[in-house]
């Protein structure tokens, strides 16, 4: 198991929709991400910043790079991007973080 932290960042005044949209998380989503070898998976948000922290378990990174490829994820990509930072092709713009201590 692989654990991954990453952050993105919302548009001003987006954040309520940003939830809502996560809460109705399409099932062939959830299938992709479980699929891909991606687990216990939760996103926070700082209000202050907009800045979103995202974390997830993975099987391994190949297997959970090749999720961005799938028809899926692409729709999501393009469904998400009036509310966040995105790169060119609609992906979010994502910046790993690096892990500097772990407690199990």
């Amino acid at each position: 198991m692989i654990r991954k932290a990453f952050k993105m960042k919302l548009y001003e005044g987006m954040a309520a929709e940003y939830e809502k949209r996560h809460n109705e998380l399409w099932d062939e989503m959830k299938d992709m991400i479980h699929k891909h070898g991606g687990k216990n998976y939760s996103i926070f948000l700082d209000r202050e910043t907009n800045i979103l922290y995202g974390y997830i378990e993975i099987e391994s990174e190949e297997l959970w790079d090749s999720l961005a490829d799938t028809e899926i994820n692409r729709k999501w990509w393009d469904y998400m991007s009036d509310i966040m930072e995105t790169n060119p092709d609609n992906s979010p713009v994502s910046i790993d973080l690096y892990p500097v201590f772990y407690l199990e």
